[in-house]
């Protein structure tokens, strides 16, 4: 299973790199039995969508998981629903899209659609529910209740290792959260916990809302996981604040998420 970072910056799109968006692959036996790699992104904000052709054709695309119905994490669904429908090769068929029970409401708000649009050629529409696991290929996805303003989803995926596809390994993705049950249970033993640091330590006080590099350090250290990727970075932030803030409570290997890097697990 691998990782990749489509756009990291919190809350808008930055001068190096679009908003949230991260696609997880790994290699697999299908529903159509045939090998091959799966693809699931997580989260669409805005500028990911022409990021992500960089990275992998969206037509392959098996699943999209989005955390919550904030427009810096789901706007780009619109983008998508232009290139499944109106593909030059003809409508590519509905993706499995996982998230909150507001979303299809919320899509066609952003797109400006009327109520008789379903998107249901574009999108297979399936609500997260808290510890309700859905298999896309080799991966495992499951969400978890997070801590934020709206409903809201972390999301943990579990597959085959990269390097040992006998062994399964797992990546823990936070959304958009504070420090709460839902976040907590999701990181329990995670190989790499990709989480939003988009607070900092003295600076942003408002509760509920988001993580600081301190108290996503404190989530991977209560939980054991084997390594911290700090994103939803904001663009007036330097990196090095909350990665320096979660070192203060984490010993593991910390980084902060860029545009393009990729993690092997």
């Amino acid at each position: 299973m691998r990782l990749t970072i489509i756009g990291c910056t919190g809350s808008m799109s930055g001068p190096e790199s679009s908003a949230s968006s991260y696609l997880v692959q790994a290699e697999g036996v299908g529903a159509d039995r045939t090998h091959r790699t799966h693809s699931l992104v997580l989260d669409l904000g805005p500028g990911s969508m022409g990021q992500m052709l960089r990275h992998v054709d969206p037509a392959r695309l098996d699943a999209i998981a989005i955390s919550h119905c904030h427009a810096d994490h789901m706007v780009d669904l619109v983008g998508m629903h232009v290139y499944r429908r109106w593909h030059p090769e003809g409508a590519l068929g509905p993706v499995a899209c996982l998230g909150p029970s507001n979303l299809l409401t919320r899509l066609r708000g952003v797109d400006g659609a009327g109520l008789t649009e379903s998107y249901r050629t574009e999108f297979r529409f399936l609500r997260a529910f808290h510890g309700h696991s859905v298999v896309v290929g080799p991966l495992t996805i499951t969400p978890f209740t997070a801590l934020h303003p709206v409903e809201a989803y972390g999301y943990r995926i579990e597959g085959p290792s990269e390097h040992d596809p006998t062994r399964r390994v797992s990546l823990a993705f936070t959304g958009d959260t504070d420090l709460c049950e839902g976040m907590s249970e999701m990181s329990q033993g995670a190989d790499l916990l990709l989480a939003e640091a988009a607070f900092v330590e003295g600076r942003d006080t408002v509760p509920g809302m988001h993580l600081t590099g301190r108290r996503a350090g404190q989530l991977a250290a209560q939980g054991g996981v084997g390594q911290l990727v700090l994103t939803h970075i904001q663009p007036w932030t330097d990196p090095a604040v909350p990665v320096a803030e979660a070192r203060q409570v984490y010993s593991g290997p910390v980084q902060a998420a860029r545009a393009g890097a990729a993690w092997e697990l």
